[in-house]
């Protein structure tokens, strides 16, 4: 389908952008690798009147910098810098592989961590493994710049905690080194996960893909581990308080299986129980 007519904006500067989305209010929406957005008004599922394209800003906006325990990434980093960076794979090597297995090629170079972020698709990769690691999001708007935690960020369905008027900045995780493993279901490499399992410093963080509205942390998992319960005791207790979809894919019980088997497998692999 054709998109609806909207009026286009290059913003020069972040603040440039700010500006745009406080111009034009509900009406605006950023452009980064266009990945998330041009999908959604192709199909007329949002009509913005403006859309502000910051694909080409740099500066703190792009990059990926460990500071201290913390490696600090900028939104408008592309999956590939992800992918291919020696520096995240050194101090985060779980987000540096969710990357890798994003869509293909072509999606990795024009798409950025922070698009997919905002864009909060339940179904998506990264934004289960930034919760399974318990990042913080960076968030800049008229008040000036705010926090928010990986927790508190995914609201529902496409829904994110971001206001109107706020663009995301920087994405923050610890530096995690221990053990860790995603396992992701689907039919082809390039498909959204059916159902995908993140997991970081051997089980302490864990988070499923589509197993609801949302990226779900899985607490009950996390409990179990922290117990010192088996893999399989633990991965048990996956799909506990989930509320995964059905669809084409498999139905919510087929899901609920998914999300225990695959559980276990990441459990093994990032060496708890």
């Amino acid at each position: 389908m054709i998109p609806a007519a909207f009026d286009y904006v290059r913003a020069d500067s972040a603040d440039a952008a700010l500006a745009a989305l406080a111009e034009h209010g509900d009406e605006a929406k950023l452009l980064a690798g266009g990945h998330s957005l041009i999908p959604l008004m192709r199909y007329r599922l949002v009509t913005p009147g403006v859309v502000v394209d910051v694909g080409r800003l740099d500066g703190d906006l792009r990059g990926i910098r460990v500071d201290g325990d913390t490696v600090r990434i900028g939104a408008l980093t592309r999956h590939t810098e992800l992918e291919h960076s020696a520096e995240l794979a050194g101090a985060c090597p779980l987000l540096a592989h969710v990357a890798s297995l994003v869509g293909d090629p072509a999606v990795r170079h024009r798409g950025t961590i922070g698009g997919s972020l905002a864009h909060a698709d339940p179904a998506s990769d990264l934004p289960a493994a930034v919760l399974a690691l318990g990042g913080t999001l960076v968030a800049r708007g008229p008040g000036g710049e705010r926090e928010i935690a990986a927790t508190d960020f995914f609201r529902g369905f496409l829904e994110s905690a971001l206001a109107p008027d706020e663009m995301l900045t920087e994405i923050r995780v610890p530096v995690s080194t221990g053990g860790w493993n995603y396992q992701k279901f689907n039919r082809r490499a390039q498909d959204w996960a059916i159902v995908g399992v993140a997991v970081a410093e051997g089980g302490r963080g864990v988070a499923l893909v589509n197993m609801g509205s949302t990226p779900v942390r899985a607490s009950a998992v996390e409990e179990a581990v922290a117990a010192g319960a088996s893999a399989a005791d633990a991965a048990a207790v996956a799909a506990d308080g989930t509320e995964p979809p059905s669809d084409l894919n498999g139905d919510a019980d087929y899901r609920r299986h998914l999300a225990r088997v695959l559980t276990e497998r990441a459990l093994k692999a990032a060496g708890a129980g």
